[in-house]
C-alpha cells in the first residue's frame, strides 16, 4: 500500500517507524516527507497497527514493519523478506508499484514536474523525466485513440 499509493521506495518503507505515523493528524512522514493519510491509507495503518500490538505485545522495535524475527530486536525487517516474501509468485514488484503511482499521478494531473516533485518529494531532474515520459505516453494514448490523425497528412500542401 505504501508503494502503490504513496510511491514510497523500498527502503523508506522498510525504515518508517512508528513515530512517523500520526493517525489524529492524518500525516505520515516517508523518507523525512510528511503526506496527508488518505482513507485507505488510515484503514490500513489502524489494521496493522491493531495485528502488531496483538502479535507482538512486548516488542521494543520502534519500526512500523516488524515481523517474527525483527520483534526480537530493534531493527528493521529484512530486504529479503520485505521485498521477496509477500510479493512471491506476483508479477508486480514494490519499485513497479512506485513507478505506475508517479506515473498514474502524472496523468491525472498532467506532466507538471513541479507538482511531482511537490507530491512525491522528487529530485527536479527525475521529475522532469517523469513528466517527460507522461508527455510521450498522452501523446500516444491520443494517437491511438483517433487513429484517423496519423492518416491525416501534417502539410496541407502535401497533397
Amino acid at each position: 500500500m505504501l508503494a502503490a499509493v504513496h510511491a514510497a521506495r523500498p527502503g523508506a518503507i522498510r525504515a518508517l517507524l512508528l513515530e512517523d505515523v500520526n493517525l489524529g493528524n492524518r500525516r505520515l512522514t516517508i523518507a523525512g516527507r510528511p503526506r496527508p493519510i488518505d482513507d485507505f491509507t488510515h484503514q490500513i495503518l489502524l489494521e496493522w497497527l491493531k495485528f502488531r500490538r496483538t502479535r507482538w505485545p512486548s516488542t521494543a522495535n520502534p519500526h512500523l514493519l516488524i515481523n517474527q524475527m525483527s520483534a526480537h530486536g530493534t531493527g528493521p525487517i529484512s530486504t529479503i523478506h520485505f521485498a521477496k516474501t509477500r510479493l512471491r509468485g506476483q508479477a508486480v514488484t514494490l519499485e513497479r508499484l512506485r513507478v505506475d503511482r508517479q506515473l498514474e499521478e502524472t496523468l491525472t494531473h498532467g506532466p507538471d514536474p513541479l507538482h511531482l516533485a511537490a507530491v512525491f518529494g522528487l529530485d527536479p531532474k527525475t521529475a522532469i523525466r517523469y513528466a517527460e515520459n507522461a508527455r510521450a505516453l498522452l501523446a500516444t494514448m491520443i494517437e491511438e485513440q483517433d487513429p484517423a490523425s496519423r492518416d491525416e497528412p501534417k502539410d496541407p500542401d502535401a497533397l
